[in-house]
């Protein structure tokens, strides 16, 4: 398998649902549970899966994904396996950038040629899921499809949000259609039972939604991409291909989220923290890889912490933290409560020469200051926040811009390397 499949996952999208998150970054590069980062993700599926041969492709803000995937996935050399970034550029024959999934692929083409593999599999680099690719892989083969698209279950009340299919009773796929309304649904609907769900399950969930994840034989993805009109894969590509080739859906019935705004990011980070968390960072069958950092083991003193996930290398001096999640390289000072709040920690220590001259200066220093309060809010990475500061949106305010910070959703967002000063209120 490991040269029949090569794997492909786009990264170039502007994800600009996820601002300020995105202002220095691509979406894929966005940090995740306390020390990932989205793109880990995707790229330990294909790990776990043996499908060790993978180009990322991207294009918006894309230096920090870059460094990331080539600091942090380097195969032996005995191996013939690679993780390599694959960035827009412009040639003698096309002066465009990418113009949408499909464009993508469409020009790196000839990187996919030089690999000559039998099939391509298509993925995002920003969704938040386990699946064993391999079990995908059978399904395509078994049906001898041109193309599989993974698809998930849903009930009526998520069903328009996304592209629905619908299948035969062979699980071929005969129509799509993009976030149909919903006096539309009932044309769309599926016996999911068929394709593996128990009956209680296919009454509520009986509406087929595509997960973007897609299984090509080459053979079908050179022929539909030869037509330069088609740009994107779901709203264009899939819908042509449904009318030329057998296209077959493969039931995937486990955790799968599109954290695509800033609630859905917020809220599914949390959860990694909770007793039986949707998805399982602790599952020893599908680790999730990222950059081995070698730091210190975290410091706490005298705190008190509750249902929190707390990364390595963090200093917390008798704080509270509740619900919550502390990324890597936090420092966090005394008598500060942390509550409903993704932290993303630091990319770098402070000497202790640039402790001793910043608390001088009056200036915070990387992390949290003392006796701060902080609720529901996302703390980027070399956030500087000071003491006797209250975050909390006491106001309630849903959407707003402020000077040093953003409020979406009813969430505060802390842009990356912002300064919070002494007795701040949000």
């Amino acid at each position: 398998m490991k040269r029949q499949v090569l794997a492909l996952i786009l990264g170039g999208g502007q994800g600009s649902r996820l601002f300020p998150l995105t202002q220095e970054r691509s979406k894929p590069a966005v940090p995740l549970g306390g020390k990932y980062r989205l793109i880990d993700i995707t790229v330990s599926n294909c790990i776990n899966s043996d499908i060790s041969c993978i180009y990322v492709l991207t294009q918006f803000n894309s230096a920090s994904l870059n460094r990331h995937i080539s600091q942090t996935y380097r195969f032996s050399g005995f191996s013939s396996g690679f993780v390599e970034i694959l960035a827009a550029e412009q040639t003698p024959g096309n002066k465009n950038w990418f113009q949408g999934t499909a464009d993508a692929v469409r020009q790196i083409m000839m990187h996919i040629n030089d690999f000559d593999p039998d099939h391509v599999l298509i993925l995002s680099g920003d969704h938040l899921y386990q699946m064993n690719y391999q079990e995908f892989y059978k399904r395509h083969l078994e049906t001898n499809a041109d193309v599989t698209i993974s698809v998930i279950p849903t009930d009526q009340s998520r069903a328009s949000s996304f592209g629905l299919l619908k299948t035969n009773d062979d699980g071929r796929i005969v129509e799509f259609r993009e976030k149909p309304p919903v006096d539309q649904l009932a044309e769309m609907w599926v016996d999911t039972a068929q394709l593996g769900l128990n009956p209680a399950e296919a009454q509520s969930r009986c509406y087929l939604a595509s997960m973007g994840v897609y299984f090509f034989k080459i053979s079908a993805l050179r022929a539909l991409l030869a037509d330069e009109k088609y740009t994107d894969f779901g709203g264009e590509v899939i819908p042509a291909a449904i009318d030329k080739y057998k296209v077959q859906a493969h039931l995937f019935d486990k955790y799968w989220e599109d954290i695509g705004t800033i609630s859905s990011f917020f809220h599914a980070n949390l959860d990694l923290a909770n007793n039986l968390p949707k998805f399982n960072l602790f599952n020893t069958e599908m680790p999730i890889y990222t950059r081995r950092r070698f730091l210190p083991s975290s410091k706490f003193l005298d705190c008190h912490i509750e249902k929190s996930l707390i990364s390595e290398g963090c200093i917390l001096n008798k704080v509270s933290i509740i619900d919550s999640v502390i990324g890597i390289r936090s420092r966090i000072g005394e008598g500060t409560r942390i509550e409903k709040t993704l932290m993303m920690g630091a990319d770098f220590y402070q000497s202790l020469n640039d402790l001793d001259k910043e608390q001088a200066s009056g200036r915070p220093l990387v992390g949290v200051g003392s006796n701060t309060i902080i609720r529901k809010a996302i703390i980027d990475k070399n956030v500087r926040i000071g003491s006797n500061c209250k975050i909390l949106n006491e106001a309630g305010l849903e959407y707003h811009d402020g000077p040093n910070y953003f409020i979406r959703e009813g969430i505060i967002v802390i842009p990356k390397g912002v300064t919070i000063p002494d007795e701040t209120v949000i």
